[in-house]
């Protein structure tokens, strides 16, 4: 079974939710996420592919976030892993630099009033907004306490981001795409507009690749997969739900199945704040649980991971947490 993996965009609790569906994917199948033939993430959902293509496991994630501590375990970089962000790099800190007054995009902004009907709302919005003060380095950091330098080592990883000028997706890491460090394209992607800086890449800016779709699942249409699993902690929110289906019919059009997993319930309140994220992949992982189960024969084919990908082991030495990261990475590229 060839398998799509997509991870929308959710702000930090979107992000939240991610790990926790993840999780409950991952136990319920044996199916390893970071194994997909094709990842794609947007904004929130493109930290957690990154991270998944790196080879961490999402029941990592949710017990690093927790706050546990495994001794003797360095990340990419040979730093120690506890020493590593846990609200999955959702550090705000003012971005040091002028600000210019005004629109950040005047070039989209003019064009989305010459055309509005080939502009997303968001898109609108997105070019009048002043410019952002948040800078993304924490964003970066992260990144690079499992990828240092380049891209990952994952054959198909995109992190979808939009051209701030022209308000057009690019899905980085897709050969069509400029050629982009793995944390920059990250840091795009996750760029809010008015509220994060835009990132600058190949000299043009991008921001949050939720301005053109919320999902972009719609990027892997034409690689013959048999499989596309949605992740989208967003649906419920006006519009997107819509949107996304869309995209899934047209995956459908050309015999590929679908899986939509979203949100039982929206997710309500501060999507940027650190607060419920614990709660969040709790919720998370037993409401996709339950509709995994729900889902039995559609994804009954999914390849079996890799153990240490898939669930905790239950006794573990400092020695093998170490090895972890490149023992999954060895068992995928096997």
């Amino acid at each position: 079974m060839r398998v799509g993996l997509v991870l929308g965009a959710g702000g930090v609790l979107g992000g939240a939710w991610h790990v926790g569906a993840l999780d409950a994917i991952a136990a319920e199948t044996g199916w390893d996420p970071g194994s997909a033939d094709h990842l794609v993430g947007t904004s929130a959902g493109s930290m957690i592919a990154a991270l998944l293509a790196a080879g961490v496991p999402p029941w990592f994630m949710r017990a690093h976030s927790a706050g546990e501590t495994f001794e003797g375990l360095l990340d990419a970089e040979g730093n120690p892993a506890h020493e590593a962000d846990r609200s999955g790099g959702a550090v705000f800190r003012p971005h040091i630099g002028l600000t210019r007054p005004g629109p950040a995009s005047w070039s989209l902004a003019l064009r989305t009033l010459r055309d509005p009907l080939r502009h997303t709302p968001t898109a609108f919005a997105a070019g009048w907004l002043p410019e952002g003060i948040i800078s993304t380095e924490p964003l970066k950091r992260q990144v690079r306490r499992v990828v240092p330098r380049g891209w990952s080592a994952h054959p198909a990883l995109w992190i979808v981001a939009c051209d701030y000028a022209t308000g057009r997706r690019v899905a980085f890491g897709r050969d069509d795409a400029p050629p982009a460090e793995l944390a920059d394209a990250v840091a795009a992607s996750c760029a809010i507009p008015g509220f994060y800086r835009a990132v600058r890449i190949g000299g043009r800016r991008y921001v949050d690749g939720g301005v053109y779709s919320i999902s972009n699942a719609d990027v892997l249409r034409g690689r013959d997969l048999d499989l596309v699993i949605v992740c989208n902690p967003m649906s419920g929110r006006p519009g997107v739900a819509k949107r996304l289906r869309r995209e899934a019919e047209r995956l459908l059009s050309e015999g590929t199945d679908v899986v939509l997993l979203e949100p039982r319930r929206p997710l309500g309140g501060n999507l940027m704040s650190r607060a419920r994220r614990n709660a969040v992949m709790a919720q998370a992982f037993d409401e996709v649980a339950e509709a995994v189960r729900a889902r039995r024969a559609q994804l009954a084919g999914l390849p079996q991971g890799e153990p240490v990908a898939v669930r905790r082991p239950a006794d573990a030495t400092p020695e093998v947490w170490m090895r972890l990261r490149e023992d999954v990475l060895a068992a995928r590229a096997a």
